[in-house]
């Protein structure tokens, strides 16, 4: 039976044409260009039926059977099967399955571990790392003292210099995970080094979790005291996240999921959303099921695909390579600053990457110098080695017609780009990439035109 129903939107399209009419025409963006940022995915049907549900319409402030309301003789079920699965899934004592997202999670865990000035150590921004781990246009850098660490010249987090600073500043809090690191990252090193000084240790595995769950990424659970995961990205479930406490942190803090439930609720936020939380309930489900297994060691293995590609048409990736779904071009060889051009001319072409800073990045971050892409979306389309090589191949090619284009000063830079993106439009390198895009997409459909 072909899904094109679930999308001819009949009730929308008569009470508000406007909106209807560019939902379908993200929704022809999305099926038709390959979605190669990686902290994208495609959901299936169950969790958009589950996402749009009558849930949206029930307030559920509290927990299960501790709700401020009433009406929940079915929502507290529902709940409960997500955190449940969530234990379950991950080998966990405690969940809250109730984030609104991965930022305000985050806040949640400082406001259950943290005081205000508190030291607390994250992997730098443009190594890597994540906004709320204590950058200084964050509010994570605002309230707390931010002791970051980094990459080393190769690429790979610097634990050497993890251990010394741990010694040295006594942080608090010290975040495992990142949002740009192509390489496993060694939870068991981390847990040590935070045993040595006392320190709570929060693994952030947002990017990484359905990889954990698929066994192609080693797990936190044993060296951490608590995890935070999004729940969008290689989980493939809807925008929403979830803080999972360890018996690890039960033993530092015996209190400490109730720290957290009290800072999700009622210290950060007020009704949960109850439509995600049951997309949640049904991702997890989907995840443990054995073929998500075979899921996630595709996703890996297409991101090598795709770095060897590009590194076999002479392009520079930070690492060298990747050990997980994402990889990181380093456009420096071209000059600074090029990721503008790159990124904008592969979605010109169809091809939808970020701009992205690499370490030690020359540019500002508004213009980086790099790329960032990953296979999550690819992989879950059904695509594999074969395509990542064509794929690979594709951007390079756009990237090599691009490479020449020089950033102005600032007073220059608008009319500049203006005129770059006049002629991306008009390339026919790029037009052509564009039509084997599409092409290839119309080959592996995932909402539109499957039988």
């Amino acid at each position: 039976m072909s899904m094109d129903w679930f999308y001819d939107l009949p009730n929308l399209a008569r009470a508000d044409p406007e909106i209807a009419g560019l939902i379908k025409k993200e929704l022809e963006r999305q099926e038709y260009g390959l979605q190669m940022i990686p902290s994208e995915n495609f959901i299936s049907p169950a969790l958009l039926e589950a996402l749009g549900s009558v849930l949206t319409n029930k307030y559920a402030e509290g927990y299960p059977r501790k709700r401020y309301y009433s009406g929940f003789d079915f929502v507290d079920p529902i709940e409960t099967i997500a955190i449940e699965r969530a234990k379950k899934a991950f080998g966990v004592p405690h969940a809250n399955v109730q984030p609104y997202s991965g930022s305000p999670a985050n806040l949640a865990i400082y406001l259950a571990i943290c005081k205000p000035g508190d030291k607390i150590m994250g992997l730098n921004l443009s190594d890597g790392g994540h906004l709320t781990h204590g950058w200084k246009t964050s509010i994570s850098g605002m309230l707390y003292q931010s002791v970051p660490y980094h990459v080393d010249e190769n690429g790979y987090i610097d634990m050497d210099e993890v251990k010394r600073l741990a010694h040295e500043q006594k942080p608090k809090l010290i975040w495992v995970g990142a949002t740009a690191y192509v390489r496993e990252f060694d939870f068991e090193a981390f847990g040590k080094i935070a045993d040595e000084v006392g320190a709570y240790l929060i693994a952030d595995m947002s990017h990484i979790s359905g990889l954990i769950l698929a066994g192609a990424h080693r797990s936190p659970v044993d060296h951490v005291h608590a995890i935070m995961t999004t729940t969008h990205k290689t989980l493939r479930g809807p925008r929403g996240a979830m803080i999972l406490v360890t018996r690890k942190g039960l033993e530092k803090d015996p209190e400490l999921a109730e720290k957290i439930d009290k800072a999700v609720f009622p210290g950060l936020q007020g009704g949960p959303h109850e439509n995600q939380i049951a997309a949640t309930a049904v991702a997890l489900g989907e995840a443990m099921r054995p073929e998500f297994r075979e899921y996630g060691a595709q996703v890996v293995k297409n991101a090598k695909a795709i770095a060897s590609a590009l590194i076999g048409r002479g392009l520079k990736l930070v690492s060298g390579g990747t050990d997980n779904h994402l990889v990181l071009v380093d456009l420096t060889p071209y000059g600074i600053g090029k990721g503008v051009f790159a990124s904008e001319a592969l979605e010109e072409a169809g091809v939808f990457v970020n701009k992205n800073t690499i370490p030690r990045d020359p540019a500002s971050p508004f213009y980086p110098s790099g790329v960032r892409m990953g296979t999550p979306t690819l992989t879950t389309r059904g695509m594999k080695e074969d395509e990542m090589r064509l794929i690979g191949d594709w951007i390079a090619d756009v990237i090599n017609e691009v490479k020449g284009y020089e950033l102005p000063e600032k007073e220059q830079r608008a009319e500049y780009l203006k005129k770059f993106r006049a002629d991306i439009r008009n390339n026919e390198k790029i037009r052509e990439t564009g039509q084997k895009v599409r092409e290839l997409c119309s080959r592996f459909p995932f909402y539109l035109g499957r039988g």
